[in-house]
């Protein structure tokens, strides 16, 4: 019997300017029906760029030689009809990067009716019990009452659950996961991981899973290859790969962990951000006059305090209020409570104080494609700020970029490239740089290393803790990985459901946890780790 997927001495390169960029070189590998075959590697090493390849999704400017069949049918090349009976149906895509699959004016019931509608035919009644159906599968709670909600009211980790759930609307032979676990905290992971190995199971599913996490990598998967710039370097059974890595490149990865602590808050650190009862409640609205008739509770009563060099780890389940928490302090979302920045109550600012003061706010977003318009290049995307709020008046704004651009560890010269010229993990580099040019007091970081791999998020911490070191940075620093976020903060606030439940030291809270949640979310970590 033939594979499911075979790629045979796949080549794929990229038309520019005339000449040709290659980013797959002469790749092979087969995924068999309930098999799992892991793609692992460094960014921009050619995971996804392979995995696109599979239903020719690449673009007009990709050149794509070599051989890909699915089911015994040729993918490359294969007419637009046959792509289009494959793509969703035979095989589906769980995408890294949820906001740029999601469409923003569409809510969850038509995105996922739309699947349902286009290959099975079902609509209506039948369709509606079906989504709430996929929706509790990927751990969406009170589905029914989120099936008029649209992407930009859910967290990073939800919109993710509902790619989880169109991926599998239509029972796929094949699931491509490109990074599916990327913006979901440790024990709703486990959960998703568990769901995909039980649908490979009783489907009979073959599953192709892109990711930097190795930890995951172990829990899940049969064979494992590593990419390393186009090229697999390491293939075979993933015990194999684990217990005796024969490529020196395996070797660092598997011995890549975001380690160390943070530089102690200098003495005499002056406050840099506080809130005092901080709530936000979002309305719910019904009927033609649109009367409240409930509230959303995302956070209540939020008290916490951020010195200049102090990072500030918020840690929680997907849909806990972390983001939204952030959002309300950087004054980007409407709330209730006091917000004091430098000993200034920010709900006295009128709009000119706010807008100047943003200079001195910035935020790095969870999904760096989402937050990048895709029509500016990279100089113009990091200087944007410079156009706003001026540069120091030593430096032209093309030079504060390039030394911006040299501090995050990108190349100056591929300042005139788009985002969709960049890997995942360059991308974020990029929303990193555009944070930091305006040298600001106070950063949210919003899951800054969930698009990396092992090896990169380490040199990304340590990056921003000497960031931190050099300018007395204040950081509020949003994450799932407790790993990085042990390394990365001073102290912890652990959020469950809106409410801080436990707060403190980063060393005491990891060491003795008080609250049941917090010790789920730390032991749920440490299995994680143990896979590893």
């Amino acid at each position: 019997m033939s594979a499911l997927l075979t790629v045979k001495d796949l080549t794929v390169a990229f038309q520019q300017d005339g000449t040709l960029s290659h980013a797959v070189k002469g790749v092979s590998f087969t995924v068999e029906r309930g098999e799992t075959v892991a793609l692992v590697g460094e960014s921009g090493s050619g995971k996804s760029v392979t995995a696109l390849s599979s239903v020719a999704l690449l673009g007009s400017s990709a050149v794509t030689g070599g051989s890909i069949t699915y089911d015994g049918q040729e993918m490359v090349g294969a007419d637009e009809k046959l792509l289009r009976k494959v793509r969703g149906n035979d095989i589906s895509f769980i995408f890294q990067e949820p906001m740029t699959s999601l469409n923003p004016l569409h809510t969850l019931e038509k995105q996922l009716g739309e699947s349902l509608a286009l290959h099975q035919g079902v609509v209506g009644d039948a369709a509606r019990g079906r989504i709430i159906e996929l929706m509790e599968k990927v751990g969406i709670r009170d589905p029914e009452s989120r099936l008029n909600s649209y992407p930009h009211q859910l967290s990073g980790g939800q919109r993710q659950r509902v790619m989880i759930a169109m991926a599998l609307a239509n029972g796929p032979d094949l699931l491509i996961a490109d990074e599916p676990t990327t913006a979901l905290d440790v024990t709703i992971q486990a959960q998703i991981l568990e769901l995909l190995a039980g649908l490979k199971k009783t489907e009979n599913m073959g599953l192709l899973f892109i990711t930097h996490d190795l930890g995951i990598v172990r829990s899940i998967a049969d064979k494992v290859c590593v990419m390393k710039a186009g090229e697999i370097v390491e293939a075979g059974p993933t015990e194999d790969v684990f217990q005796n890595p024969k490529h020196e490149y395996t070797k660092t990865l598997l011995s890549a962990h975001s380690v160390g602590t943070p530089d102690p808050v200098p003495s005499g650190a002056t406050e840099i951000v506080s809130t005092d009862k901080l709530k936000i409640w979002f309305p719910i609205q019904q009927g033609v006059l649109r009367r409240t008739i409930g509230h959303v509770k995302a956070v209540n009563e939020a008290t916490l305090s951020v010195r200049s060099g102090e990072t500030l780890g918020i840690v929680g389940e997907s849909g806990s209020g972390k983001t939204t928490l952030a959002l309300a302090i950087m004054r980007l979302i409407a709330s209730q409570g006091a917000i004091n920045f430098e000993g200034s109550d920010t709900r006295d600012w009128s709009t000119r104080q706010l807008r100047a003061a943003r200079k001195d706010m910035q935020i790095v977003f969870q999904d760096p494609f989402g937050s990048l318009s895709p029509r500016m290049t990279a100089e113009q995307i990091i200087a944007e700020g410079l156009g706003v709020h001026g540069t120091d008046g030593v430096k032209s704004p093309r030079d504060m970029v390039a030394e911006i651009m040299s501090e995050v560890g990108l190349d100056p010269e591929t300042m005139h490239r788009y985002p969709h010229e960049f890997s995942g993990g360059q991308r974020q580099r990029i929303a990193i740089a555009r944070a930091m040019i305006l040298r600001p007091k106070l950063v949210v970081l919003d899951e800054p290393t969930s698009a990396l791999d092992m090896t990169v998020q380490v040199q990304i911490v340590e990056l921003l803790r000497g960031l931190q070191k050099k300018y007395g940075l204040a950081y509020l620093f949003i994450s799932h990985d407790l790993n990085v976020v042990r390394a990365m903060s001073h102290k912890v606030l652990v959020m469950k459901q809106g409410d801080i439940v436990e707060m403190g030291e980063s060393e005491t809270l990891f060491n003795a946890p008080q609250h049941p949640y917090t010790r789920a979310l730390l032991s749920a970590a440490l299995d994680h780790r143990t896979d590893a």
